[in-house]
């Protein structure tokens, strides 16, 4: 059960069905190591095998970061082959989150910059506060962005405008974000849970199994080994084959409310 897993460096919990994952650094402001990533990354993973979760939301801890970069005195002396690691180990903990078959919102309540926006990039959604500030300023100390950051950027914001915020290292504000296209929504800080929860809500009455696979069918949109419109095809016909589709036509003809989960 997830309320009995124990971590280091994140909280989790369950609340209306929604499993709320968060960042447990305040002391580092919240700065990604390598373990509190493999805890996200677990933490996931336990969330999706787990019926009674419906929907996953990472956070922060506090009022000023979600997570304002990675722990970088843990790597400043590393050689090129455990940079390389580094790189591919956060690779996969970000793509855990993004091909989670469940909805994973991050609600964002202050700084997330470098791993920490690569972070929220790779949730399906982001939901931010006022105060929130997003930024990739890898270039300041010689770096690059090594968690995904170069491309999730792009995909959502456009080539020029990434471009332009990767080399220059500019931060933007929660309603810059939102007009990029970085944010869907702002909202206070003191509703971030309570909207992220009301989305996940809204969503978790929707066939799981449909939400699944639109998110992969998305996802396939931006791998270069898939092929996005067969994906959909290949996933639309695979839907005719389930009981959510049966209960949800049958619900539909008989002009009742669906009842996707037992």
């Amino acid at each position: 059960m997830i309320g009995a897993m124990q971590y280091q460096y994140i909280t989790t919990s369950v609340d209306d069905n929604v499993q709320i994952i968060t960042i447990n650094r305040p002391e580092k402001m919240n700065a990604l190591n390598a373990q509190l990533l493999q805890e996200v990354k677990s933490a996931v993973e336990a969330g999706n095998s787990d019926d009674d979760v419906h929907g996953i939301i990472i956070t922060g801890i506090g009022e000023k970061a979600f997570a304002a970069g990675a722990d970088i005195a843990e790597f400043k002396n590393f050689s090129v082959a455990e940079g390389q690691k580094l790189s591919a180990d956060g690779h996969e903990v970000m793509n855990t989150v993004e091909r989670s078959p469940k909805l994973v919102i991050a609600a964002v309540n202050g700084f997330a910059l470098g791993g920490g926006c690569e972070l929220a990039m790779a949730c399906h959604l982001r939901v931010a506060s006022p105060n929130a500030r997003f930024g990739q300023p890898e270039v300041n100390l010689g770096l690059i962005p090594g968690y995904g950051g170069t491309q999730r950027m792009v995909q959502l914001i456009g080539k020029g405008k990434a471009m332009e915020l990767l080399t220059t290292a500019d931060m933007v504000g929660a309603d810059e974000a939102k007009s990029l296209g970085l944010v869907n929504h702002v909202v206070e800080q003191n509703e971030l849970i309570s909207f992220a929860t009301s989305i996940i809500q809204k969503v978790s009455k929707k066939s799981p199994r449909a939400i699944g696979e639109t998110i992969a069918c998305v996802n396939a949109f931006f791998d270069q080994e898939a092929d996005g419109m067969r994906t959909e095809i290949t996933k639309f016909g695979e839907c005719f084959q389930t009981t959510d589709f049966v209960e949800g036509t049958s619900a539909f003809l008989e002009k009742r409310k669906t009842n996707f989960r037992k």
